[in-house]
């Protein structure tokens, strides 16, 4: 049975914006909600250079890293072409107006991931063997 643990409420995340939710072990998750009011949540690590998504600027149903502006879909965590990689991604619902996060992902998903030097290193693209990013559910509707 998978246990889900409420990080915020739906109000503490703005529109067309994000929360940082710190995990002990490091590698904080991001929380985006979309104008569509759309809640998803991604590794907090850009797989270009590791930079934080969560202070990227969201527009439609994607996020722009602030580093290098490469664009990441929130659904999938796949840059968009022509760059190539992904960052992972956590399963979301409402409950209500408090946004929860599966205890199991948040103490162990995407922990072995390794910090990039240069280029989409250690965050390998979505569906590859090499990739933590799973098919599982990754948003909800508010």
């Amino acid at each position: 049975m998978n246990e889900w643990i409420t990080i915020c409420a739906i109000d503490e995340i703005p529109v067309l914006g994000a929360r940082r939710v710190a995990r002990a072990q490091g590698l904080d998750v991001a929380v985006f909600r979309t104008a569509s009011g759309e809640v998803f949540a991604l590794l907090d690590r850009c797989p270009h250079k590791g930079g934080p998504l969560s202070q990227g600027l969201v527009f439609g149903s994607s996020v722009a890293c602030p580093l290098h502006n490469w664009t990441i879909a929130l659904a999938t965590g796949e840059a968009a072409a022509p760059d190539e990689g992904c960052t992972p991604r956590f399963a979301v619902r409402l409950e209500g107006s408090a946004v929860q996060l599966r205890a199991d992902e948040l103490a162990g998903h995407a922990l072995a991931q390794t910090r990039p030097v240069a280029g989409p290193v250690g965050l390998g693209r979505c569906g590859s063997a090499a990739s933590s990013c799973s098919p599982s559910p990754s948003s909800v509707a508010a």
